[in-house]
């Protein structure tokens, strides 16, 4: 057995008894809840079955996943266990050019969970990272996916929990564990992410996707430690863009005022990176 996959009595398995028992029913936005023991990715695994017809409340969850996805098809590889990755899939009624928050609430979501059960400080660096300790703690992906049952979001998240320095995959990475977490148990932190996140959505939804009528984008601003930022932009092509990050729009975009008072609106896809620049 190789040894990413040896049992680690450190790192216990997920019960998924017990979390589709607290986070699945008829009172929840939650249909199903699909732990398997290794995956290349969950992304691509639930868009596949997003177009098969799974339904709305999908949860796929991979003890061990070994060719993960983020943002321009960045890979990356975590331990078994050592962390909680994870997607799920949507269906929503909103107008498509809302969709864009859906990736920020989850990343709100997750600053929620991991300060309520974790006692870490997090933030968000738009447009997908959340950040701890002064490294990046957990990734976002959002994708869409067609087929006969319509269109569907998949949003795949990964947080780092117990991984130790040698584990993780850049210098810029960190743990829950490595930020002095009060609680690594990933049944727990899951159940919260998962609530924290169904609640903001629901709350999106009843508003038809209007973020700022539903209180969601002020939430999003307050944990957003791009915004008021200086900021340089890397744009596909080699190009850059200097300026303030000036806030977020109605679509969940970055909006970035240049030097010559022009501000323009930024989505995930139209970036590299967006990177601080010092005073």
């Amino acid at each position: 057995m190789p040894s990413s996959l040896r049992p680690d009595p450190g790192r216990p398995p997920l019960n998924r008894q017990e979390l589709e028992r607290d986070l699945v029913g008829p009172e929840t936005m939650w249909a199903a809840i699909d732990v398997v023991p290794s995956l290349e990715s969950t992304n691509t695994e639930l868009v596949a079955r997003a177009r098969r017809g799974a339904p709305a409340g999908t949860v796929l969850v991979a003890e061990h996943q070994t060719a993960g996805r983020g943002r321009l098809d960045r890979s990356f590889h975590t331990p078994a266990r050592a962390a909680l990755t994870f997607s799920v899939l949507l269906r929503p009624t909103a107008p498509p050019r809302t969709y864009g928050w859906l990736p920020l609430l989850m990343g709100v979501a997750v600053v929620h969970a991991v300060q309520r059960t974790a006692s870490v400080e997090a933030g968000l660096k738009w447009p997908n990272d959340v950040l701890a300790d002064g490294g990046k703690l957990a990734g976002i992906l959002s994708e869409a996916a067609f087929g006969p049952a319509g269109a569907a979001v998949v949003i795949g998240t990964g947080l780092n929990v117990s991984q130790t320095r040698e584990e993780l995959p850049i210098d810029t990475a960190t743990s829950l564990a490595l930020a002095g977490a009060a609680c690594t148990d990933r049944d727990t932190l899951l159940r919260e992410v998962l609530r924290a996140f169904a609640e903001r959505y629901t709350r999106w939804a009843a508003h038809g996707g209007d973020a700022e009528a539903g209180g969601l984008a002020e939430e999003y601003r307050s944990c957003c430690t791009t915004l008021g930022q200086r900021v340089r932009v890397h744009l596909p092509g080699g190009g850059t863009l200097e300026g303030s990050a000036a806030g977020t729009d109605a679509e969940g975009r970055l909006l970035v005022r240049a030097d010559d008072g022009r501000t323009h609106p930024l989505t995930s896809g139209d970036v590299v990176h967006v990177r601080p620049v010092a005073p």
